[in-house]
Formats: C-alpha cells, sequence, structure tokens
C-alpha cells in the first residue's frame, strides 16, 4: 500500500490496519524465537528418536587395520541329507595303476558328498474330462462331480496361486515381473490381468483367514501395537499391526487415530497394552506397559540437549530394567517382585528433582504421569519390555512400500494386509511363508 493509498483511509480503517499489522508482528516475533529456539536444539537421529534407521546418516566406516597372522581353525561342512532322494554308488572299475579289474568287495571305503540341484521346473497340467449323460432309467440329464481342488471356474491351483502371492507380498515382485518370472523359470505363460484375478478371487479366503486371526489376537491377554505409514491411492493412509503372542493382525487404514484400534478390538478390553507413547495406542486394555526402547532413545535426545539432572540416570535406570526383562526367565518370583520394588524406589528420588532443560522436563513429567506403566513386565513374564515384537512385524511392509511405492486401491491394499497376517501368524506357528498361504487357500477339512 503507498502513501497515497495512505491518505485515503479514515481514521477508523487506519486504527484497524494498524492493529491487524500489530498482530502479524506479534505472531511472527513468537515464530522467530520458536525457530531460535530449535537452533540449539540436538538434531533428530535414530539413536534418539523415532526417524528410521533408512534416514540416519551413516559416519564412515574407519580404516581395517592388517589382518594379524592367526592360527586356523577346523573347516566347517554343509551336514549331509538324511534321506537323500537317490543314492549313486561311483565304483572304480579297474585299477588305475596296473588295470587289474575291480569289484565292490575290493572297494569297501568310500567318501560321502550331496550334489543338489533343481530338476527341470514345469508346470502340471491336468486335464479334467467331466463327463455328463442320459440316465438310461429316468431319461434325465446329469454331469459328473467336479474333481477335489480342480474347479472349472480358473485354471490355476492353489498351489501356483499361493506361490504368485507369495512372491508378491513377501518379496515385492510387481505383477510385470511375476509373469515374466512364471514365464521363464516355471514354463507358464499368465498375464498381469490374470494374476490380477487370481488375486481377487484370493481376497475372500484371505480375510476369512485374517478374520480368524483377528479374533485370537482379540482373546489374548497381553496385546502390542504400532503403526507405520502407507501409501494408498497417492495417499497417506497408516498401517497398523496387533500382536499377541500366538497371532499377528495386520490392518491397514486411512488414519491414525485410536478408533482404528478400538473398531479392531470389538469390545474386548486386553488385561495387558504393550505401546508406545503415542496417545492414540493408550487406554485399549486394562493396564498399559510402555516400550522402554522408545524411552531410552527419548532420554538420549534429552541428554545431546544437555540435561545432566534427569535424562542420564533415568536412561541408565531403563538399561537396568531391560537387562532383568532379559534374565528373568531364570528367575524367581520373589526375585522379580525385589526387582520391581528396587526400580519403583529409584524411580521416586529420580522424580523428585525436576530438570530445566524443555525435552528433559517433557520426559520428566510424562514419567510422573506414567510410572505406573514402565515396569509391569518385571512381575508378569508373558509381557514385553520394548515394543520390538511389533518393529519386527512392520518392516517388511516398509521394504515392500519403499520398493513398490504405494498401494493402487484400498482392496490391494486389504489384500497385502490379510496375506500378511496369515504369513507372519503362520511363522509363529512353525510355517514357512509359502504354506501358510496354501492352508488358508485351501483350508483341510475338520474332521467329523
Amino acid at each position: 500500500m503507498d502513501r497515497d493509498a495512505l491518505e485515503r483511509l479514515s481514521k477508523e480503517e487506519l486504527i484497524a490496519l494498524v492493529l491487524a499489522l500489530a498482530a502479524q508482528v506479534e505472531a511472527l516475533t513468537k515464530r522467530v524465537a520458536e525457530l531460535e529456539a530449535k537452533l540449539g536444539q540436538p538434531p533428530k537421529t535414530p539413536d534418539n528418536s523415532s526417524v528410521p534407521p533408512s534416514q540416519g546418516q551413516k559416519s564412515n566406516r574407519a580404516e581395517r587395520r592388517a589382518a594379524k597372522q592367526r592360527q586356523g581353525r577346523p573347516g566347517t561342512f554343509r551336514r549331509l541329507a538324511e534321506q537323500p532322494d537317490r543314492v549313486v554308488e561311483s565304483l572304480t572299475p579297474a585299477c588305475p595303476h596296473c588295470a587289474h579289474p575291480l569289484g565292490p568287495a575290493d572297494q569297501p571305503g568310500f567318501h560321502a558328498y550331496d550334489h543338489i540341484d533343481l530338476p527341470p521346473i514345469r508346470p502340471v497340467v491336468t486335464r479334467v474330462h467331466r463327463h455328463r449323460g442320459v440316465c438310461p432309467a429316468c431319461r434325465r440329464g446329469f454331469s459328473a462331480p467336479v474333481p477335489d481342488g480342480m474347479p472349472p471356474a480358473s485354471p490355476f491351483g492353489p498351489g501356483l496361486v499361493a506361490l504368485i502371492l507369495h512372491l508378491h507380498v513377501t518379496q515385492a515382485i510387481s505383477f510385470e515381473r511375476l509373469a515374466q518370472l512364471m514365464d521363464e523359470v516355471f514354463g507358464l505363460t499368465i498375464s498381469e490381468g490374470a494374476i490380477a484375478n487370481l488375486f481377487a478371487r484370493t481376497a475372500a479366503p484371505l480375510a476369512a483367514a485374517a478374520e480368524r486371526i483377528a479374533e485370537e489376537v482379540r482373546q489374548a491377554k497381553v496385546v502390542a501395537s504400532d503403526e507405520t505409514s502407507a501409501r494408498v491411492k497417492g495417499k497417506n493412509w497408516w498401517q497398523w499391526v496387533l500382536l499377541s503372542s500366538t497371532a499377528v493382525y495386520h490392518l491397514i487404514a486411512d488414519t491414525r487415530a485410536a478408533a482404528v484400534v478400538s473398531g479392531f478390538l470389538k469390545g474386548a478390553t486386553p488385561e495387558i497394552w504393550v505401546a508406545d507413547r503415542y496417545g492414540g495406542q493408550a487406554g485399549h486394555g486394562k493396564e498399559r506397559q510402555i516400550c522402554l526402547a522408545h524411552l531410552l532413545r527419548d532420554a538420549q535426545y534429552a541428554i545431546e540437549e544437555g540435561d545432566q539432572i534427569f535424562a542420564p540416570p533415568f536412561k541408565a535406570l531403563l538399561k537396568r530394567a531391560a537387562a532383568i526383562g532379559r534374565r528373568r526367565e531364570g528367575l524367581k518370583d520373589t526375585t522379580l517382585a525385589q526387582y520391581r520394588a528396587d526400580l519403583d524406589r529409584r524411580l521416586d528420588r529420580l522424580l523428585a528433582i525436576a530438570p530445566e532443560r524443555p525435552a528433559a522436563l517433557r520426559l520428566w513429567r510424562a514419567m510422573r504421569r506414567d510410572r505406573d506403566d514402565l515396569f509391569r513386565f518385571t512381575t508378569r513374564r508373558d509381557v514385553p519390555y520394548t515394543n520390538n515384537g511389533c518393529e519386527r512385524a512392520l518392516r517388511p511392509s516398509v521394504v515392500f512400500r519403499k520398493v513398490t511405492g504405494c498401494f493402487r486401491s484400498d482392496t490391494g491394499a486389504a489384500l497385502y494386509a490379510a496375506a500378511l497376517s496369515v504369513i507372519a501368524t503362520g511363522r509363529l506357528n512353525g510355517q514357512s511363508a509359502l504354506q501358510a498361504l496354501q492352508l488358508a487357500l485351501n483350508p483341510r477339512p475338520v474332521p467329523a
């Protein structure tokens, strides 16, 4: 606004303009103060925050020293197969020195080793002739029943479907590369559209298997949960994982709110809920166990900010508690109860003095509020002291997201979550990913 425009303004308009500019100056001054305060704060790294390791700055590796000459050690060899498919007896027909004929009795000793190779891989094609005719007695037409596991709707059996789904979900192989892999390795011609239709047909049985897993998690006494970002149709969604000691359930939703967990639980209330301090993870169980690994990173950040009052001894206390958690299988219940009382007393002394630095003060206040949720694992052996199980369960999804970019539809995201639930739960029960998918797509009949 130039001088002439200002002179044309009335007194009331000038006062309103001055007030608006004053408010803007006040807001900008506050913003500048916030930015200047951040200049003195330490950077967020994977060691002091929830920044993923892939985004951390990796330091240069030190030059290796020249290796010292050391004594050799016994070599290791691959164990021989307990039941080889076939055995080849390699005999010498004649002495290589004098050409004297030799028989099996002349060669009692031998060197055994395994030769492992793959046979030619090709699909097994079964042609089904489903006969039909007319009954000579009642003169009514009939058709032969469909053979078990060979419906006429799709030519691809559950074993092949499970393999393609396994390669897509666990190895992040795209539809184009899947079609190429099937052709070049297995000798099977299949189009990308056929793969999409194949996955669409697996949605219902996988969803049914995933719902059984979800119900198993709901009935568990101890449930752990975590979430990570996901991309669906070019938008930011969230992938949640909820697990117990026997089941792992994945869920992809368009929100990070606590309503996702509440909707999953359907009124169930576990005894212990294991999670970090994110608000959406609070209030779902009768009691809560906070992940100590997250707290260790928060304490490290407070230390790097300059706190010497609360964060250093609190970090040492957390390490002591984690050490107890690692040893608790060999400790008596009475010993664990004494350890719990000792940890509480040490925490009382730490919380008696408030720190001054902002990060340490925030952590101190949070621990005063949530102190009862720190050491529940010491007296409950079924409660983990970190949420590492959830983080491991989400790691394949992070790799999948980085490789593929995003899901093109919400149905694709739901299919991936259901398949991942089946695979992760199967591995907990000693099944490979392929076995778990085969069982979900072709469940064994329950004997009467």
